[in-house]
């Protein structure tokens, strides 16, 4: 018998309720990315390169809501295409929960692009 085979993992994917509110782990982790580490490490990288101010901003909101159109779209549309194509009105539905880190990284892509164009109006690569 191997430690692996000893580790009996079994956490629950919400953290705690409030009232009918869950708060789940993925959500939290979609939180902190997006409202603190990201833009920590973002505005370091911006204060470095003496970048504009209002390109920060501009990008912190961007970011924000490709990720989350991206991800709520991905979960969607990959995981039940379907259902919410008979049920459009159901994508709008977040707090029912549905949030695919995978359509959130297309989303960012496609906000970086559009922010690109734009604002900087330098390469996509550039803000990558």
């Amino acid at each position: 018998m191997t430690i692996l085979n000893a580790i009996n993992w079994n956490v629950g994917p919400d953290i705690f309720h409030l009232g009918s509110l869950e708060v789940r782990w993925y959500g939290l982790f979609f939180a902190v990315g997006l409202l603190l580490l990201g833009p920590l490490v973002v505005w370091k990288i911006w204060k470095r390169e003496a970048l504009p101010e209002e390109w920060y901003e501009k990008l912190w909101w961007t970011i924000l809501i490709a990720t989350v159109v991206g991800a709520r779209l991905g979960h969607c549309f990959f995981y039940d295409p379907l259902y919410y194509l008979q049920h459009p009105w159901e994508i709008f539905k977040i707090w029912e929960g549905g949030l695919a880190s995978h359509g959130g990284a297309i989303g960012i892509i496609i906000g970086v692009w559009i922010y690109s164009k734009k604002v900087t109006h330098r390469s996509v690569l550039f803000t990558l």
